[in-house]
């Protein structure tokens, strides 16, 4: 059997397994699309709970639309097709909802817009979470969260969002309220939102109960200027599937059920040896493709061992949890430390110590292996060897599953 996997934005990789293999291939759920020039615009001229756009849009004054940054694989410049032309007769801005991400590189940021970014870049703000001069204060959350937001959210007479719905591994999905929080949000205000990720409530699909969410739902309660949504849902291929426009609460819990029909996947019993593809934009960092390691981790049995197949094109991407994960011995030090103290990153080094404790993580990346090494990480040169050698630990009778979009796809 030869299996071949994304890699990259264009690359794959190859292996070859014998036929004996219990080997099984899990990726999100097929779906029907809809017709892809329709669907956004049908959204946004029949919103939910909100005026349509162009009745929104008129007379608005100042504009700021919140689009998310190259890690993710919203739509941007497809809903633009929707809104462009009587958004231009505003005075709008956009702001790239990095949270404490970098900013966006040139080709990403034509990754972002597309054919817009040539007019509209002059009307760009990148948001710096750690520019406290930027920041205004809103007031605290009911979880204790001091909530300071960029300045261009404040000083606008309306607001747009854009983005999409995916499972979140612990906040439960991704879009909406997170626009705000972590998205334009003060550095202060997301190390104490994610702090609340340490809690087994914090996870993939959970909202009750989830006090990351909770806390983002605070965020929103601080903003004052009418709000329009739109929430995009994508399939396995990054097409289209869905979009959901108009309040900002409603028209993401209706993604949200349409996020479920593509993303949460059956996947009958758990494997000895689960390969996670994380497949690009998420693969731009370890920061990043650690989500996919934490939806394998669902799919894994214990003692088993984890394969992340990420590219990792900037290499690490989080200082933090990389220096708090190289300075322990064992991923049982790592989890202590973390009781003790706790800076922006740390739930990123806990969510990896936890699988640690039962099972193996290695990876096939571009990150040199004494980077990777000391985060608990076996780092191997392709994936033909991962297979074969784990292959070779687990026994000829083991199993096999393949995540094939380990970033987004949730194991049921």
């Amino acid at each position: 059997m030869k299996i071949t996997v994304p890699y990259g934005r264009k690359d794959t990789l190859t292996a070859t397994l014998d036929d004996a293999v219990k080997v099984r291939f899990l990726e999100a759920n097929d779906v029907t699309l809809p017709d892809q020039d329709r669907v956004i615009a049908d959204a946004v001229a029949r919103p939910i709970h909100s005026a349509p756009f162009d009745a929104f849009i008129k007379d608005a004054g100042k504009v700021l639309v919140i689009v998310n940054d190259a890690t993710r694989p919203t739509p941007t410049a497809s809903v633009l097709d929707a809104i462009f032309e009587p958004l231009s007769r505003t005075d709008y801005h956009f702001i790239i909802a990095t949270g404490v991400h970098r900013g966006p590189t040139e080709d990403e940021f034509i990754q972002i817009f597309g054919d817009y970014y040539e007019k509209v870049k002059d009307r760009i703000i990148v948001h710096d979470a750690r520019k406290d001069e930027d920041m205004v204060f809103l007031g605290d959350s009911s979880n204790g969260t001091p909530m300071y937001v960029n300045r261009a959210g404040v000083e606008a007479d309306k607001i747009i969002i854009i983005s999409s719905v995916e499972p979140h591994y612990f906040a439960g999905y991704t879009g909406g309220r997170k626009s705000f929080l972590p998205g334009i949000a003060g550095y202060r205000t997301i190390e104490h939102n994610h702090k609340l990720a340490l809690v087994p409530e914090a996870r993939s699909l959970a909202l009750a109960g989830n006090p990351v969410h909770e806390d983002m739902m605070d965020a929103i309660k601080t903003v004052k200027q009418d709000i329009f949504s739109i929430m995009t849902v994508l399939d396995k291929n990054h097409q289209v599937y869905a979009a959901c426009a108009g309040h900002i609460h409603d028209s993401f819990h209706a993604a949200i059920d349409r996020a479920n029909e593509v993303f949460a996947a059956p996947m009958g019993e758990k494997a000895d040896i689960v390969v996670s593809v994380v497949k690009f934009p998420q693969d731009i960092d370890l920061y990043q493709a650690q989500k996919g390691i934490d939806n394998a981790k669902l799919a894994l049995k214990k003692d088993g061992i984890l394969i992340l197949v990420a590219k990792c094109r900037c290499g690490i991407g989080g200082k933090a949890f990389a220096d708090l994960l190289g300075s322990c011995d064992t991923p049982k030090a790592a989890l202590e430390k973390i009781e003790k103290t706790y800076v922006l990153g740390y739930h990123k080094a806990a969510k990896m110590a936890e699988i640690g404790l039962w099972a193996q993580m290695w990876a096939v990346t571009d990150v040199p292996p004494d980077q990777i090494s000391p985060l608990f990480i076996t780092p191997v040169s392709d994936l033909q060897t991962a297979l074969d050698r784990a292959l070779a630990q687990k026994g000829a009778a083991a199993s096999v599953l393949f995540l094939m979009d380990g970033g987004l796809t949730v194991p049921m």
